[in-house]
């Protein structure tokens, strides 16, 4: 019998659900336990219960309570969808799948189920089901806007991006100041390459609800590809506030720092990055990471952790495509395919298109390019479709990508962008081959199950690096980089035309702004200090970069007006203006690379020093098959030393120039038939242990 002084359950249940709606989800825990105590057959209290539980998610015990709670009422709809909601949280997707079918034979039609039943769906990969799901939903609630967001979510992942645009426009009109369906129209314009339209579309997301870190998260990194550094950066700052430890936040905002030369807080930034990464407690871009100065450890620990969150974020739908791979006949060609965003007048398709033109005849190799982005027009694309098939995939998402490379039949697939660009993790998780390769864009390991190989050479990863590589290395007797040798250059303007002095000596570094760090600048004021009449000549950059940069040299001494900023050009004029260049001054931790073949080739010799991770160490292996080993520096203070000597010695700047010009024609690295048949050798060898049955295994070529 129930004391005159103890509430009923049903205020009691109230009192839960307000705390609920508050989000004092400890406290409607609690409270919620204590009431069960006093009312254990209520199924109401159960029922909040399980709810506050996965609040706090603590999906398991949800799970438990829900179904005390559906013994208590197995005709309560209410309980059925909240059940079917926490086995899903609680990874048990295919479970609550035939859960929430079976309540649905008791309640044919009903909206709610439809719409938890859909939300399973969605988990386990199942995106066609799922629109049925929320479709048939959509009938018995034609004005609840979420169920058409989720419809629209549904037409996403299944490609139809117009479909989707729809759905998301109906939810506005439903409920106009609904924040999710603007940030799913950030990500619709996004996929259909509208970026300042997504930027708004996210932005007023944020305006709308602006306590989810989600969305400035997501602004900031549609404002970043849009070249809007400034407000890409304030966007971070604003989603690193909201969570501080948000690894993607904390990485963006320090890479964007580098990017735009804005210093401040730098180390601080850095050190927070590295404690997380150590601590395992955020997951940042590898990328990113490589900017950072850490070691080869560092850079494996980093890509692991992204790599899980890929992996696990795939499963449902790996699962649900289950790619197998018949083995070739012995004498089929093997179809190579490679994934690239670059396959355009871009650093990647610059690098390889000499090489793809050498394979072109070769009967052994069949050759499949996948291009992430759409075609530029230019001259790159057309040479590379001329000597492959080339496949426009940029319309489609990831999992159609892996659908049409697995129709394709390719055997080895190879990722060119690994983390950095449009990068195709998502893709190459799904096993779309069945032999996976990491070369070229991403200079490391990329810690991930889903790679077999990384191409690399003796000097970019030595043995002792190896054991900061997850894949089996293959490394070619040569600089794993290739290059077009079938580069013009053209004769460039004057250096008065190029806001360079007639005299002295001009030093040059074109690498992006985010490898030009605090350490490295300083190395190159001691050596103008050194050296009269000397300049800097830079790639200008974004949003009052230069003027950043400008004043860091007059607070080391340097004249502001001896840095020298040059506008980003279309590529042949670029190239021309190495000719005016005397000695291109490299950078650490990450060196140049495509853009040290550039000098390389236009005859600028490039001084580096050697780093102790694979990104750091491109340009040591690009001299020394160039047979330059004197440019290659083991410390700082050889570099500043040897930059400061040349610098003073115009005859020895000559010579270097006069060795490069006729190494264009007599040296290992600018032949590319001499590359294609190592990399082919290369593809065979990893091919022929597939086709027998061998597992992967360390190849040095």
């Amino acid at each position: 019998m129930t004391d005159l002084f103890t509430p009923s359950s049903q205020v009691l249940a109230q009192q839960i659900v307000e705390q609920i709606e508050r989000g004092a989800f400890d406290a409607a825990e609690q409270a919620a336990n204590d009431a069960r105590g006093q009312y254990p057959d209520d199924a109401e209290l159960a029922r909040l219960h399980g709810v506050a539980l996965l609040q706090l998610q603590r999906p398991a015990d949800a799970v438990k309570v829900l179904e005390q709670a559906a013994q208590l009422a197995p005709q309560s709809v209410e309980v059925q969808c909240n059940l079917g909601s926490a086995r899903l949280a609680n990874g048990e997707a295919d479970d609550a799948i035939e859960y929430l079918r079976a309540a649905l034979r008791q309640s044919p039609g009903h909206p709610a189920i439809l719409l938890t039943l859909g939300n399973a769906l969605m988990a386990a990969a199942r995106f066609q089901h799922a629109r049925e799901s929320y479709a048939m939903a959509t009938h018995g609630a034609p004005d609840h806007p979420g169920l058409r967001l989720n419809l629209a979510a549904a037409e996403l992942e299944l490609g139809n991006v117009d479909q989707a645009r729809t759905h998301t426009d109906e939810a506005l009109q439903l409920h106009p100041r609904f924040d999710a369906a603007y940030a799913l129209r950030g990500r619709i314009l996004q996929t259909q390459g509208n970026g300042p339209e997504a930027s708004r579309a996210w932005l007023q997301a944020e305006r709308l609800s602006p306590r989810n870190p989600q969305y400035p998260l997501a602004a900031g990194q549609v404002l970043e590809d849009a070249g809007q550094f400034a407000v890409a950066a304030e966007a971070y700052e604003r989603a690193l506030r909201l969570n501080p430890n948000d690894g993607r936040a904390l990485s963006q905002l320090l890479f964007l720092r580098r990017r735009l030369w804005d210093w401040h807080d730098l180390d601080a930034l850095s050190g927070r990055l590295q404690a997380a990464v150590n601590d395992g407690t955020a997951v940042v871009s590898p990328f990113t990471m490589l900017a950072e100065d850490v070691d080869a450890a560092m850079h494996l620990k980093t890509a692991k952790a992204f790599a899980a969150v890929i992996e696990e974020q795939t499963a449902a739908l790996r699962k649900q495509q289950a790619f197998s791979h018949a083995k070739p006949a012995p004498d089929n060609a093997i179809r190579v395919g490679f994934v690239a965003d670059g396959f355009n007048d871009h650093a990647t398709g610059l690098l390889v298109v000499a090489m793809f033109e050498a394979l072109a005849n070769d009967e052994d190799l069949d050759l499949h390019l996948f291009a992430t982005t759409p075609d530029d027009g230019g001259s790159i694309r057309c040479r590379l479709a001329a000597v492959t098939t080339m496949h426009d995939v940029s319309a489609l998402n990831h999992a159609q990508v892996a659908q049409r490379i697995h129709d394709t039949g390719v055997e080895v697939l190879v990722d060119l962008n690994g983390y950095s660009g449009r990068d195709n993790a998502e893709l190459f998780a799904l096993r779309p081959a069945p032999i996976q390769v990491n070369w070229l864009a991403y200079p490391g390991s990329m810690g991930a199950p889903w790679l077999d190989y990384l191409v690399a050479d003796k000097i970019t990863v030595p043995d002792e690096l190896r054991g900061h590589v997850s894949e089996k290395l293959v490394r070619l007797p040569r600089c794993y980089q290739p290059n077009d040798n079938t580069r013009e250059v053209a004769q460039p303007p004057s250096r008065a035309a190029c806001g360079l002095p007639e005299q002295g000596t001009v030093f040059a570094c074109f690498n992006n702004s985010y490898k030009i760090n605090p350490a490295a600048f300083a190395r190159m004021m001691l050596v103008l200090q050194q050296v009269p009449d000397s300049v800097l000549w830079l790639l200008g950059g974004m949003d009052g970069a230069d003027d950043r940069l400008r004043a860091a040299a007059s607070a080391a001494g340097i004249a502001p007006e001896r840095l020298v900023f040059l506008p980003r050009l279309p590529h042949a004029e670029y190239l021309a203006h190495y000719l005016n260049a005397d000695l291109f001054l490299d950078t650490l931790p990450y060196n140049a690379h495509t853009t040290a073949s550039d000098a390389l080739w236009a005859g600028c010799p490039v001084l580096t020093c050697t780093g102790h991770t694979f990104a750091g160490r491109v340009a040591t292996s690009l001299l020394l098959q160039l047979g330059l080993p004197e440019l290659v520096c083991e410390d700082e203070e050889a570099f500043i030393a040897m930059a400061t000597q040349l610098g003073n010695d115009r005859e020895a700047l000559a010579t270097l120039r006069q060795h490069l010009s006729q190494q264009r024609t007599q040296s290992s690295l600018f032949d590319m038939q001499g590359f294609a048949s190592d990399f082919r050798r290369a593809l065979q060898a990893m091919s022929a242990r597939y086709r027998i049955g061998r597992m992967p295994a360390d190849l040095d070529l």
